[in-house]
């Protein structure tokens, strides 16, 4: 099973985060399978990769609580939600 959580960079007292797409039995520094965005706590800064994060949601990745929360923020469910919609004729 794929999870989208965050990988910890930076140094110490200054940690930036990858948000990548990795699997489930991974340690947190363990190689992810692809990069989808990062996020910056002090600076409050994120760039998401919107497409590839919708891809992984689609093939069923599960987003942990803080993913999940910064991609509501972004919108990124909104984008999902209306790519699922049924197309009235």
């Amino acid at each position: 099973m794929v999870k989208l959580r965050l990988k910890r960079c930076g140094r110490r007292q200054r940690a930036i985060y990858r948000i990548v797409a990795i699997d489930v039995r991974s340690r947190r520094e363990g190689r992810a399978l692809r990069k989808v965005g990062f996020y910056d706590p002090i600076t409050n800064q994120t760039y998401l990769n919107v497409p590839v994060i919708l891809y992984f949601l689609e093939k069923g990745a599960q987003p942990t609580g803080t993913v999940h929360d910064i991609s509501k923020k972004a919108g990124v469910f909104m984008e999902l939600r209306l790519n699922h919609q049924p197309k009235l004729n």
